[in-house]
């Protein structure tokens, strides 16, 4: 059964009406991912811990770039037992997911740092349930790009140049820290927001001058030799992506919640300890060649990590970055999408880094 909606939205500018101010936005959801024979996932389900679980059907949000946990099933193993049905819908990049979770499509997805900071200044009623781990790894997957003929050779280049990526989504923060790096402001760049999943096609006909980017599309665009990239992500100042649910999903089902946080973390775990494995069951979802889907493993970073005061004050800091860089219309309070230590401590596996 598939459902698709259409949630393609003229711009608006933040403060106004609607939610984020989006481009195009592609939304597929199928009630029938495919499941894979991962047993190192499989776990025994204590049906009696659950009996307190509000829901039938947990509605999944993961994006473009694919998603481990649904291609492999493990949701769907642990939970059908439970008599729950898991849900998946596909999205351009993490604004338009936030937006179809702050309209009530989706009850839990992955994004990165900055698509549930506008969407709360936008009065999304969300909460962050999980966050990533930082790996040495993190941030080689983003880059700013060019074209290899490109006369540009460095950041301080693309003053006035044309910028193309998503607004709102991680890459929007990757590039006005560069951008101030090198003592240049988001208003010396012309900036157009489109989602990678768009722009990829230009990008490589080489109609956008710089790209904003990340993995697959950055990887297939290197392996086509169609890419320079002048900069990378990798030592940014980000606390990283997180898992964000709706607020009143998260307070109502605590014992699901902690479900899907043993599964996505034991599943990642696997990947990062079977990366040939990994491969094999990712590249028929995303197409890719061989050689491209061993680049984007290469660089993506495994690992949950527990919701902390310290990864909250990071977060705040990234919140109010954007209100000093003006691309805010008020200051955003992180502590306002967050659950309490208690009920943090309902829905935290133990086996989750605390740091």
């Amino acid at each position: 059964m598939t459902r698709i909606f259409n949630t393609r939205r003229r711009f608006v500018r933040l403060g106004t009406a609607g939610l984020l101010g989006l481009s195009t936005a592609l939304v597929i959801s199928s009630c029938n991912p495919t499941t894979a024979r991962v047993e190192k996932s499989n776990t025994t389900t204590n049906v009696s811990a659950t009996s307190s679980i509000k829901t039938k059907v947990l509605r999944m949000g993961y994006q473009q770039a694919g998603d481990l946990v649904r291609v492999t099933g493990v949701l769907e193993k642990r939970l059908e037992p439970l008599g729950i049905k898991v849900e998946w819908a596909q999205f351009a990049q993490g604004p338009q997911l936030m937006e179809a979770m702050n309209v009530g499509k989706i009850d839990l997805g992955s994004v990165g740092e900055t698509p549930p900071i506008f969407a709360q200044a936008a009065g999304a009623d969300i909460v962050y349930v999980v966050g990533s781990r930082r790996t040495e790894k993190s941030g080689r997957a983003s880059a700013i790009a060019v074209p290899p003929n490109s006369l540009i050779k460095t950041v301080k280049d693309i003053k006035r140049q044309k910028v193309v990526f998503q607004k709102a989504s991680a890459s929007h923060y990757f590039i006005i820290r560069e951008l101030e790096n090198v003592g240049l402001k988001p208003e010396d760049i012309q900036v157009l927001s489109i989602p990678n999943v768009e722009a990829s096609s230009a990008f490589l006909e080489g109609k956008i001058p710089v790209w904003v980017s990340g993995d697959p599309h950055l990887a297939r665009a290197e392996k086509l030799g169609k890419v320079r990239i002048i900069k990378t992500a990798q030592g940014l100042d980000t606390p990283g992506s997180y898992y964000i649910g709706g607020r009143q999903f998260a307070v109502d089902n605590p014992e699901l919640l902690r479900i899907v946080i043993e599964e996505i973390d034991k599943i990642q775990r696997w990947a990062e300890a079977n990366p040939k494995e990994t491969a094999k069951l990712i590249m028929p979802h995303q197409k890719l060649d061989p050689e491209v889907m061993d680049l984007v493993l290469s660089r993506r970073s495994y690992g949950l990590r527990a919701i902390s005061p310290e990864l909250i004050k990071d977060q705040q800091r990234v919140a109010d970055y954007f209100y000093k860089n003006g691309l805010l219309p008020k200051p955003v309070n992180i502590q306002a999408a967050v659950l309490t230590p208690e009920q943090y401590a309902a829905i935290t596996p133990s086996t989750i880094s605390q740091k």
